[in-house]
């Protein structure tokens, strides 16, 4: 076996893509250190790369090319016999993140519940991984017009990210999540609550300068709640920073088009017709291009 991959240094540079948002650059440095790692059979560079990938093709909406990867290293990592372990459940769940963007709720809620399985077994009930899936099985469970168990779910992330230091986005996105479902069983009350405070935090972060992925996804659920209570211009301004950060981090992708739909509906509701009309220009513009 010859010298391993530097993954260090694979991070490094890719991170400097992301910074400078030169996106473009991003899928071709992926496939090449891919294609390294495998050459020089670093089992573990490929694994590390593999997931990157699978993240990358979900936020640009290649769901294929997310869910091939995801397979691919999925069935190395059993060859590997690496089910079971902590990585495993990790890929697992990225996996499952992706069949979700992709409409495949089946398969998402069956790697989610894999993933729960092995992390039930090797982990403390309060570690932070525990977080991040419980809040996309309540998104999935949303989807799957389960509600009730969707909040359950939520609240179980929340009590875990307010144990965590520095953790004001992952709450605000939490919040919002919350209020979002809170809404849809008519539980007004509660929704406003959570969405107060979502703000709140939301502001604070701002105030900080850290935006990302999670930060233009709390945005697009503080519209909708916004929209949902009927104050039409904090929706409209929610969704359109909302959109500021997708293009930021991830070009006009899938999400940047829903979200020119959801800008083109506010403006309806404000009389803005010719505002509404290019919004929707622009979404229909971005959905032919990504076929």
């Amino acid at each position: 076996m010859g010298q391993g991959f530097h993954i260090d240094e694979f991070f490094t540079r890719l991170d400097g893509y992301f910074q400078k948002n030169e996106l473009d650059k991003v899928e071709p440095y992926l496939l090449a250190s891919l294609q390294e790692a495998k050459e020089k059979e670093d089992y573990g560079a490929y694994i590390s790369i593999g997931n990157e990938m699978i993240g990358f093709y979900r936020s640009v909406s290649q769901h294929k090319k997310a869910s091939d990867i995801a397979e691919d290293v999925l069935l190395l990592m059993e060859e590997l016999q690496l089910e079971g372990s902590e990585h495993f459940a990790t890929t697992l769940l990225n996996a499952a993140t992706a069949y979700r963007a992709a409409g495949d709720v089946k398969q998402a809620y069956s790697y989610y519940c894999q993933a729960l399985n092995i992390y039930d077994r090797l982990l403390p009930e309060e570690d932070y991984r525990f977080a991040g899936l419980y809040n996309n099985m309540s998104i999935l469970l949303e989807q799957m017009d389960e509600n009730e168990k969707a909040v359950e779910t939520a609240k179980k992330a929340l009590d875990i990210i307010r144990r965590l230091t520095e953790s004001d986005a992952e709450q605000a996105t939490t919040l919002t999540n919350l209020a979002l479902l809170y809404f849809k069983l008519n539980r007004s009350q509660e929704a406003s609550a959570a969405l107060k405070e979502a703000l709140g935090l939301f502001e604070k972060v701002g105030e900080n300068g850290r935006t990302d992925a999670h930060y233009s996804a709390a945005l697009a659920g503080a519209g909708e709640a916004c929209y949902r209570m009927g104050d039409y211009q904090s929706a409209l301004a929610s969704y359109e920073k909302a959109l500021e950060e997708v293009k930021k981090h991830f070009g006009e992708n899938q999400s940047y088009a829903v979200l020119c739909e959801n800008c083109a509906a506010v403006c309806d509701r404000l009389t803005q017709d010719r505002k509404a009309l290019e919004y929707r220009r622009k979404a229909e513009e971005i959905r032919k291009g990504l076929g």
